[in-house]
Formats: C-alpha cells, structure tokens, sequence
C-alpha cells in the first residue's frame, strides 16, 4: 500500500503532500504510542495493586462460580485459574493491554499442565475465544482515546461497547464449546 501510494503520488505530482502526510503519520504514532503506553502503565500498577491488597482473591471468588462451569479441569486454586480470573477482571475494565500479562501467565500454567504438549486444550481453547471476543463493562482505553480526540461525552459508548461484547463473546463461547463437544464425538 505504501509502495502503491508512492508510485501514484509520482505520477499525480504529490509528492510534496505525501512526504507531508508520512511526518505528520509518524509524529501521531508516536503520541499515541506514548499515551497508550502510559495508560496501559497506569492500569498495569493498578492491577497490581490490587492483587497486592487481596481484591484479586475477592474476584477470583466472585468469577468462580461462572469460570468453573467453562474450565472444569482447572482447579479453583491453581495459579492458571487466578490468571484466567484477573485476565478477564482486566478486560471487563477495558484495559486489554494490562490483561495480557495475566493471559500468557495462564496460558503457560494450562500448557505446562497439558499432557499432549502440541494440541490446545479444551480450556486452552475457549480461554483464547474469551480472551479475544473480551466483554468490556468500562472501555477505559477507548474512552481515554476519544476524550483525547476531543470527544465531549468520551463514554457516551459504554451501553453500545456493552451490548456489542456480550454478543460477541456469547457467540464466539457457544461455537468454541460446540466445537470442542463435536470434537470429542469423533
């Protein structure tokens, strides 16, 4: 694409706008990289915090009833079960880059508990469809994004992220628990 809009601004005469264009992309990657990676700083020591202060365990309490029933092999206590449980209480804030380190943390648990090392397994499997389709109760990102673009109602959008992430992660848990039942018949 960028080879393609080099060659057409050659032959319309543009190169001054696109030579324009490419230091102003740059200049605002490189703010929102850095205000992104101070939120996502900010909501990392906040996590932190609260698994520090026991909130964490509190949770993990309140999730279990729920997680249980969609990984049953997972023991309520085991350090993958309380990943998956501060991965998801991450996602529910809207702060996916601060549930990634708890994600790969219970991962790496369910995968060193897994005795067929190179195939997922069922809660390997429906852990990554929660994960990607993530329901979000407060898209704390995606609020401070739009306010930093001027936005002056920036979580105007909490009811229409709410209702399009239940959906989604209801649909994309229902298929993944399907498939993985099929896959056992055969």
């Amino acid at each position: 694409m960028v080879i393609f809009s080099i060659i057409c601004s050659i032959f319309t005469g543009n190169t001054q706008e696109l030579a324009s264009g490419l230091m102003n992309g740059a200049e605002k990657a490189v703010k929102l990289l850095i205000t992104l990676f101070g939120v996502m700083v900010f909501w990392s020591g906040i996590m932190k915090v609260a698994e520090k202060s026991g909130l964490t365990n509190l949770l993990v309490k309140l999730l279990s009833p729920l997680l249980k029933k969609l990984f049953p092999d997972l023991d309520r206590e085991s350090v993958a079960f309380h990943s998956i449980c501060m991965n998801i209480s991450a996602n529910l804030m809207g702060v996916g880059n601060a549930a990634t380190p708890f994600g790969l943390k219970a991962m790496k648990e369910m995968q060193r508990t897994n005795l067929r090392k190179d195939t997922a397994t069922d809660s390997m499997v429906v852990f990554v469809v929660m994960n990607t389709a993530s329901m979000q109760l407060i898209p704390a990102t995606l609020g401070y994004l739009r306010q930093s673009y001027g936005s002056s109602s920036p979580f105007s959008i909490i009811p229409c992220v709410i209702i399009s992430s239940a959906t989604a992660l209801a649909v994309a848990l229902l298929l993944s628990i399907a498939i993985n039942r099929v896959s056992k018949w055969n």
